[in-house]
């Protein structure tokens, strides 16, 4: 009996544990690495169903293959200023998506499924290593660090965190109207910076 009562103080323990500290636990102990499948697994696949739309067969896959990713690179996940574990998965989920929706659609119907704003930020075939960093979160959130805050918390909140523009309005407590303007305008200003890039 105090085996159990054992355990679950030591589970409840490893509950409060940050996401970081937990992935690194995982390395030695893989039983721990179900605590971050339990915190992520429903946003994940969330966020992979607005990427892959109408296939829940496939948006699972995704999520298993993202966490199968984050398990066999826990020991190289480094905490950076800037850029929590939450990012970083969130990185390794969206590129997961992109490979899996380029390998659906062709990269032809790729690029043009994607909005024309996005498209003109994506550079050619050629420029594939390039395509990683515009891709990677971390350096989206770079540049959203650099936008004057009313326009990157909406932003942030927009395109990382995937919040509906209702949802926005509400968090900010302003208009729909307000939100939608500052999308656009920190859209426009993400392209002055990336040209400068």
């Amino acid at each position: 009996m105090s085996s159990l009562l054992e355990n679950i103080v030591e589970s409840s323990k490893i509950q409060e544990k940050s996401d970081e500290k937990i992935l690194n636990m995982s390395v030695t102990n893989p039983d721990i690495f179900s605590v971050i499948v339990d915190r992520y697994q429903e946003a994940f696949l969330r966020k992979a169903s607005q990427i892959i739309l109408n296939d829940p067969e496939t948006v699972r896959d995704i999520v298993q293959d993202t966490f199968v990713k984050i398990y066999l690179n826990a020991g190289k996940f480094k905490v950076q200023e800037g850029a929590s574990f939450k990012s970083w998965g969130y990185k390794i989920l969206i590129n997961t998506c992109f490979t899996k929706y380029k390998k659906l659609k062709g990269e032809r119907a790729f690029l043009s499924d994607l909005d024309p704003e996005i498209q003109e930020l994506v550079p050619s075939k050629a420029d594939g290593v390039l395509l990683e960093q515009k891709l990677d979160t971390d350096y989206v959130l770079s540049l959203i660090s650099k936008l004057p805050v009313i326009l990157g918390q909406v932003l942030r909140l927009y395109s990382v965190d995937g919040k509906s523009q209702k949802d926005i309005a509400t968090i900010e407590g302003i208009s729909l109207g307000a939100v939608r303007a500052r999308i656009h305008r920190a859209k426009k200003e993400l392209k002055k910076m990336n040209l400068r890039v």
